[in-house]
């Protein structure tokens, strides 16, 4: 029941209950390259949070993005406080997998962010991403603030034209502020660097994603 593959989000009233007197532990430093997990962050650096898939494949690739200093992985855009993997994993919390980014938008702008998400899956999938099936691997791309909106929503409609000249469907992509952010389990933070051999199922479409690309 746990692993089953659900394809349909949960409602609400449906959703696990969760726990709201324990939070999961944070490692004090990223695995790969020291930063901390947990902010506050720099002056001037900007936070994204996306899902594109299961989220050990999609952290190591911003975590190679030049300009990027942090990446944490965790679940979003659901209704149980504090989840467990399992329970995510369930489809009865309604959260997706999700990476956060940490960047400085005068070395990396955040159209280049946006480029690595779209090319790096198929974000007309729905509630799937390849042979991963169910809500938790659906597409998604959460603000943190306000001024972010007009270069994803731009990047969106150029992608999807490119996409449907390639003979791919409508962008599925579940594309809000960002709500309750809540930590994966330590094992999961900066998982393929720790187990280089580890599963990956993420994989890009090959079409490219054309705006505002100025780094």
């Amino acid at each position: 029941m746990l692993f089953r593959k659900n394809a349909e989000m949960i409602t609400e009233a449906d959703a696990l209950p969760g726990r709201t007197d324990q939070t999961m532990p944070v490692p004090d430093a990223h695995f790969v390259n020291g930063a901390p997990l947990t902010g506050p962050w720099p002056e001037g650096h900007q936070t994204l949070v996306v899902g594109m898939g299961c989220f050990w494949g999609a952290e190591r690739m911003f975590w190679n993005t030049d300009g990027v200093s942090s990446t944490f992985v965790g679940y979003a855009g659901g209704y149980t406080p504090n989840p467990a993997y399992e329970e995510v994993c369930s489809g009865r919390t309604g959260h997706t997998e999700v990476v956060g980014i940490v960047f400085d938008p005068e070395v990396v702008p955040l159209e280049r962010i946006l480029q690595v998400f779209w090319e790096g899956h198929d974000p007309t999938q729905g509630m799937r991403q390849g042979n991963d099936v169910g809500s938790q691997y659906r597409s998604a791309i959460y603000t943190t603030d306000p001024s972010q909106t007009a270069a994803v929503e731009a990047t969106r409609a150029a992608f999807q034209e490119r996409l449907h000249a390639a003979g791919y469907g409508d962008i599925t992509t579940e594309i809000a502020p960002l709500g309750e952010f809540f930590y994966a389990e330590p094992y999961h933070q900066q998982y393929l660097a720790k187990n280089p051999n580890g599963y990956c199922g993420i994989g890009g479409t090959g079409v490219s994603c054309p705006v505002g690309i100025t780094g």
